[in-house]
């Protein structure tokens, strides 16, 4: 699952003297677990509401449209919560506002409201951009300045664990729950249908609390922790040769491209996790049931996680511009076996995508700021805006599912994917 940066618009670095940050490492590591596994947990949910609900495809993806929306609206305004409250409080108050947003399933699934489930969802993410908007710079200082990129891939890989667990634990904690057929429910009378929506919505209220419970927690331990103060530090003069010779971020052609290419990317990989338990429930393909489709959706994010500590190794030592282009070339290719393809071929193929997204997002996220100088706090919170592809195109392609079935629409993320390719072998040279 994709995380964001910081939208700052200055370097940061920490005050007091070098020492071991293992302990505050370590509790920050915990919030990429924690929005990882709150973000994949809607692949669980997209299926388990679209039956309650009797909704479309389209209809469903909604869930996700009002999630990575709020990455778009609220990223800015968190960077200026963050610099005016302090990156700390931030994190705080983005646990808090989580966690309000987790106790909204409570009374949603008590009304059988749909509109009240997705303002959850628009909460539960504006708590989440806040975090990723305050956790980020912390983990780049707490450390030796050469070991920073490092330190981010290891928190990025917990996220990574994160969206990998997420869907056993939903699988088994909300699908286990037996939800009837549209031919079923059109059976029931007006009274027997809205009994049922209570008691299947309600499957959503436990879990959710526990959410709820677990980030107040951890709120409260980042309130009485000390982590390092962080301040404005002189501007660094990376690549600022052509950072002086331009006013804006949005005059870098290469920064432009790569925020469609992290449009794309996250649009992409949010639709194929989205439509999966659908996917793999289809008779032509495994014909599973809920409960045990959700369980095989932690093979597309387990993917991703392994996909992180093996680009890690490999990004040392080869191109980046090519390792991206290759992994997009080779998971655009498996997208369109899938299409053509039936049964355990086309589930197992679709799942292991998951393996070549690993290293997307990072790729595409240095190749985008690279030669920014002075603009590259502007072009971090750019790029973070982009993240907003998972509220849009996973709604385009539920539109599209919806007319020509889930297995064609599949051609969306592949038309992600060829973009992506164009931007890792020429898109990202800075001109």
């Amino acid at each position: 699952m994709a995380g964001g940066f910081a939208p700052s618009t200055v370097p940061l670095t920490s005050t007091g003297e070098n020492k071991s940050y293992t302990f505050a490492l370590s509790v920050l590591t915990s919030l990429f677990f924690m929005w990882g596994f709150i973000t994949c947990l809607n692949d669980i949910l997209i299926p388990h509401l679209k039956a309650v609900f009797t909704l479309n495809y389209a209809q469903a993806m909604l869930i996700q449209f009002c999630f990575f929306t709020a990455y778009f609206i609220m990223s800015l305004p968190s960077g200026y919560i963050v610099e005016k409250t302090g990156y700390k409080r931030g994190i705080v108050l983005g646990l808090i506002i989580a966690g309000i947003g987790c106790l909204m399933f409570y009374p949603a699934a008590g009304a059988r409201s749909y509109g009240l489930f997705l303002t959850a969802f628009f909460v539960l993410a504006s708590g989440i951009t806040l975090l990723q908007v305050a956790a980020n710079p912390y983990v780049t200082i707490l450390g030796k300045p050469e070991t920073a990129s490092s330190r981010l891939n290891l928190t990025q890989a917990f996220n990574s664990l994160g969206t990998t667990i997420a869907p056993i634990f939903g699988a088994f904690l909300i699908l286990s729950m037996s939800v009837k057929s549209g031919e079923a429910l059109t059976s029931l009378t007006p009274e027997e249908l809205a009994a049922y929506q209570l008691t299947e919505a309600a499957a959503v209220q436990k879990p959710y609390l526990l959410l709820a419970g677990v980030l107040f927690t951890i709120a409260a331990i980042f309130a009485i922790i000390k982590l390092p103060v962080i301040e404005a530090g002189e501007q660094v003069a990376s690549g600022a040769t052509t950072g002086e010779e331009r006013t804006s971020a949005w005059q870098y052609p290469h920064l432009i491209l790569g925020a469609v290419g992290l449009f794309v990317y996250v649009g992409g990989e949010v639709s194929i996790g989205s439509f999966l338990v659908n996917f793999l429930g289809e008779k032509n393909i495994a014909g599973l049931a809920e409960a045990d489709a959700g369980k095989y959706v932690s093979f597309y994010w387990g993917g991703a996680m392994v996909g992180r500590f093996i680009g890690a190794a490999l990004l040392q030592k080869l191109n980046p511009g090519k390792v991206l282009g290759a992994a997009a070339m080779i998971a655009a290719t498996m997208v369109v076996i899938t299409m053509l393809s039936s049964g355990t071929l086309a589930m197992w193929v679709v799942l292991s995508v998951g393996l070549f997204n690993s290293i997307m997002f990072p790729s595409i996220f240095s190749l985008g700021v690279a030669g920014l100088g002075k603009h590259t706090g502007q072009g971090s919170g750019i790029l973070c805006m982009a993240i907003v592809g998972g509220a849009l195109i996973p709604l385009l392609q539920g539109f599209i599912a919806d007319s020509i079935g889930i297995q064609r629409a599949f051609f969306i993320p592949v038309l992600c994917y060829l973009y992506i390719v164009y931007y890792g072998l020429k898109g990202h040279k800075i001109r």
